[in-house]
């Protein structure tokens, strides 16, 4: 698809010097304003797939923050295909307007079903979707989180020839998917650090169904408290962080994995070597309705810009 093949290429942007380690942010953000960093490929493939296999629709899986919903839904609606989306929360049903990334999918056309917490465990397994699958003709199902083998290809291309002189590449970690991916493509001498931003323990066996390579592990210190929660603590931090190097982080993902580095170097807890590069895989649409949340329980909320 011309889409996927015209996108801008990542950039590598240099921090100052943190406590002698070097930190270079891979601003896989920048690739596209809607379809970016990590979303992007992990799409890439699965639309070609979807193509190949003259589907008539797409359904996919997320929560009411999902960045991945919101990036399917703008592909979807780039390349004129109908979009379903599985909504975690039956309560969202009533609530569509007090989340900015639903309301963004529906008005990219994906159409919503929001469903029980119990139903989406089971994802494609559910009777529901199975319905759904016995009413649409050549539906394409996609995982949560877009991760699948394919997924696991697009992601793999995120690092290039001149990013193979890092010690350490940083990534976070949702499905796994994009981890995956980077550790393939990383050299024999290169480890790769994934920052967990939930309470997923199986998570790492999910990993392991994609790579055979060891040169990795997963820090969950950083989740603080689960997905898509914060603090004031890491909101003052990516306020902070911004005012310095006019860098935007996401608060679900990269917000959490450069606070856990910043605190690790100065705890001096870190031990992966000193030569680092940091994944920045975009979810900036994140920011305008974890604003809206921190309003809502009067906290500091972050201080740049939201889509």
């Amino acid at each position: 698809m011309k889409f996927f093949n015209s996108f801008k290429n990542s950039t590598n942007q240099l921090l100052d010097s943190i406590e002698g380690h070097s930190i270079t942010i891979k601003r896989e953000d920048l690739i596209h304003p809607d379809v970016s960093g990590n979303k992007f490929r992990k799409l890439k493939y699965n639309f070609e797939e979807y193509q190949q296999q003259e589907s008539k629709t797409l359904l996919t899986f997320g929560g009411a923050f999902s960045n991945h919903l919101a990036a399917t839904a703008k592909a979807g609606k780039i390349f004129g295909i109908p979009t379903i989306g599985i909504i975690r929360g039956e309560e969202w049903a009533k609530k569509i307007e007090m989340s900015t990334t639903l309301n963004y999918c529906q008005t990219q056309e994906m159409k919503l079903f929001c469903v029980t917490r119990e139903v989406y465990k089971q994802k494609e397994k559910s009777v529901f979707v199975q319905e759904l699958q016995s009413q649409q003709n050549n539906l394409y199902i996609l995982p949560e989180g877009g991760t699948n083998s394919l997924a696991v290809k697009g992601c793999k291309e995120i690092l290039t020839a001149e990013d193979q002189n890092f010690q350490v590449i940083c990534c976070c970690v949702g499905t796994g998917g994009t981890l995956s991916g980077i550790i393939e493509s990383t050299a024999a001498d290169q480890y790769v650090l994934g920052f967990n931003a939930l309470n997923n323990p199986g998570v790492s066996q999910s990993i392991k169904k994609f790579t055979l390579k060891e040169n990795w592990s997963i820090h969950s210190d950083y989740t603080f408290g689960g997905y898509a929660k914060v603090s004031s603590e890491l909101v003052d931090f990516m306020n902070h962080f911004y005012q310095q190097y006019k860098i935007p982080l996401d608060p679900i993902y990269t917000g959490k994995m450069l606070f856990g580095i910043f605190d690790l170097i100065k705890k001096k807890q870190w031990r992966w070597g000193k030569n680092i590069l940091v994944i920045h895989s975009g979810g900036l649409q994140g920011i305008k309705p974890m604003n809206l949340q921190l309003q809502k329980r009067e906290l500091p909320i972050l201080n740049y810009g939201s889509k």
